[in-house]
């Protein structure tokens, strides 16, 4: 991937061949609501790179696990010491076998001898707000695919729309945010529909619900670029973007690890060490880092 399709939207160059690369969420969502096109994705894949760097640097999954693989190395033997190591980002999306046909994740987790674990889809709305309906129907019948292959699964959808403004110049069927600064009504049913799949508890659950969702209006012009709007959706939903990994790892915690301890050895979430060379890095302010001091 070019650094020019991302003009001073990162502190550095980023990898030629558009592997995963530590980056921070204010320059993955700038890429977004910045970008012209949706083509090859270019729109989402920083972002997908984020959520793989925060799954490794908060979630305390073993980079070797998760897909695309971000750039990081452990070392130090049990003392699990995290290093950052550019070279060593991958890319590519797993392609996960479902119970009607194939489905290529964007970010994923997968324990050896064990199998997915946690898969994230994400999805960027640039403009036609109109075309949500569609988006509904979809995530429904991904989530519901996925699930039916691997009930254990836990499977989070973030969706990201760009937040444009009613006004001169905005055509009306790309409106996400009215000139009052309410979501416009599309986006609001958007939103109650989508509150309707989140939050599965239990494999044995509806396989057509997700484990967590977000929505998540982006800025897109002046000091707000980049930035996640704070007024939708409500603070009491359960669709916000900062609870959406959290609520992930606690899934994860519940399914994996606490019931199962046979397995514990291969599935707890490691904490890194506190003497990691990651933890006096700028890029890390940002992170939750998990570590052990």
């Amino acid at each position: 991937m070019e650094d020019a399709l991302f003009p001073d939207a990162f502190p550095e160059p980023l990898p030629a061949d558009g592997a995963c690369a530590w980056i921070g969420l204010r320059d993955a969502l700038e890429a977004f609501a910045l970008a012209e096109t949706t083509e090859s994705a270019r729109h989402i894949k920083p972002l997908h790179w984020y959520v793989a760097c925060r799954l490794v640097l908060e979630g305390g999954f073993h980079p070797d696990d998760v897909i695309p693989r971000p750039p990081f190395q452990v070392e130090g033997g049990e003392k699990n010491v995290l290093v950052h190591d550019p070279k060593s980002g991958g890319t590519g999306e797993l392609t996960v076998m479902g119970g009607l046909k194939t489905k290529k994740v964007d970010v994923t987790v997968c324990k050896p001898g064990i199998g997915p674990c946690v898969a994230v889809s994400l999805k960027g709305t640039l403009r036609a707000t109109r075309n949500l309906t569609n988006r509904m129907e979809e995530a429904a019948g991904d989530c519901t695919n996925l699930h039916l292959m691997y009930p254990a699964l836990v499977y989070g959808f973030l969706h990201v729309l760009r937040a444009n403004r009613e006004g001169p110049g905005v055509d009306k069927a790309d409106v996400a945010v009215l000139e009052s600064g309410e979501a416009d009504p599309t986006v609001v049913r958007y939103h109650d529909a989508m509150a309707r799949l989140t939050a599965r508890e239990d494999v044995r659950s509806a396989p057509s619900k997700y484990e967590a969702i977000a929505v998540a209006l982006v800025g897109s012009s002046g000091e707000e670029v980049g930035r996640v709007l704070a007024d939708y959706p409500p603070a009491t939903s359960e669709l916000r973007f900062e609870r959406f990994l959290e609520d992930l790892y606690r899934a994860y915690d519940l399914r994996f690890v606490h019931a199962a301890p046979a397995l514990q050895r291969k599935t707890s979430r490691l904490v890194w060490s506190a003497d990691s060379p990651v933890r006096d890095d700028a890029r890390l302010e940002g992170f939750a880092f998990r570590c052990d001091g």
